[in-house]
């Protein structure tokens, strides 16, 4: 019985919205329990066309989604594909080879993370400080910097038995470890949190932050390339088919480390074409939307060569050049120079970062 009225009510619902301009009224000598959920919603036919037009661009989506899944099965089955991902180990690189199982790279060596958490643990202390600073009535920075008081020491009184880090880099970390202590300690005796003693403290660990900045750098490129010479030898003639992806985060995207290593073995040539940099809104991602992310850029670039005649005009926005004409015209309504980078052509092979010099400083070494 229930069933059957669940049944009848959805049958009276769909008729309902099937007569679009009929009355909201509920259809007599219905009982009160389901007159009052009948009935049909006024519209008029302008409502009704609008949403059958917006409803297209939200079917585009499965309609591309079942396309996604094809050209995925296809593409992989003709080349080779290195998905280089964002890790907090350094990062996580796979290779995937036409009816073979995927390979997954060794990881970089542990110091790596070891010199890493140890530079972060440095500026987290920052992050507890600086709200309060010189804000001596402020007392909430006191527990969270006594509870990361005695993780730091414990890692300080352990450091000496650590086999992952090199004898010649444990000097460095224990003295940033050890400057660490000492300032929660100062500053938890003194019960407040002054820019001076702030200041003193970044400027004291700065010289050994960037000597470990460098370490970890070294030891993650060094280990990628090794990676990459090993593939490259691997896939032989079929690196030249092979397409890459790293994803990147804002903060990355400038001089990404994995991206840049891909850029070696792949060379200039590939960049944007075969090697894509593709932003992400988180410094991680898994290895399916990487994939997808691929695979609508490939399969969309085919879309574009059908229609417009260029293979790589959907790598870009579509209304981006329109919008450009527009914003020009209208800025020189108001009387007024339009703010516009260049004009990139499709297809372009230029480093996807910023790339333009000028001066002032771009890297640790240029920081005095």
């Amino acid at each position: 019985m229930k069933r059957r009225l669940l049944t009848a009510a959805a049958g009276l619902l769909a008729a309902g919205l099937a007569a679009g301009t009929a009355s909201a009224q509920a259809p007599a000598n219905l009982p009160e329990y389901l007159a009052n959920i009948t009935g049909n919603t006024p519209s008029n036919p302008g409502d009704v066309s609008t949403r059958d037009l917006l409803q297209l661009d939200i079917g585009m989506f499965s309609l591309y989604d079942r396309a996604s899944t094809i050209y995925r099965r296809n593409i992989l089955a003709k080349h080779p594909i290195i998905l280089a991902m964002f890790s907090n180990q350094g990062g996580n690189l796979m290779l995937f080879r036409p009816g073979q199982a995927p390979i997954t790279a060794p990881q970089v060596p542990k110091v790596y993370q070891i010199l890493k958490s140890t530079g972060h643990s440095t500026m987290a202390i920052s992050q507890v400080a600086i709200p309060s600073v010189n804000n001596k009535a402020d007392k909430r920075w006191i527990a969270p910097m006594a509870a990361y008081r005695v993780q730091m020491k414990t890692a300080l009184d352990g450091l000496d038995a650590n086999t992952d880090l090199q004898a010649d880099w444990k000097p460095a970390v224990k003295e940033i470890l050890a400057n660490n202590v000492a300032y929660m300690d100062a500053c938890l005796a003194k019960g407040e949190v002054t820019l001076d003693d702030l200041t003193a403290f970044a400027k004291k660990q700065a010289a050994n932050i960037k000597l470990i900045i460098n370490w970890a750098a070294s030891t993650q490129v060094k280990h990628w390339m090794g990676v990459m010479d090993e593939w490259s030898a691997m896939l032989g003639p079929d690196l030249a088919k092979t397409y890459a992806a790293s994803n990147t985060i804002y903060v990355a995207r400038q001089n990404n480390i994995l991206f840049s290593v891909l850029a070696q073995y792949f060379g200039a040539d590939a960049i944007n074409d075969r090697l894509m940099l593709i932003e992400t809104m988180g410094f991680t991602t898994t290895p399916e939307d990487m994939l997808v992310a691929m695979t609508r850029i490939i399969g969309d670039r085919s879309v574009g060569q059908l229609f417009f005649g260029n293979y790589h005009v959907m790598d870009y926005e579509l209304m981006g050049g329109d919008g450009r004409k527009t914003i020009i015209a209208e800025m020189q309504k108001r009387g007024k120079q339009p703010t516009l980078g260049p004009a990139v052509p499709f297809g372009s092979k230029q480093w996807p970062t910023l790339i333009t010099t000028g001066p002032g400083p771009t890297s640790l070494d240029d920081l005095k």
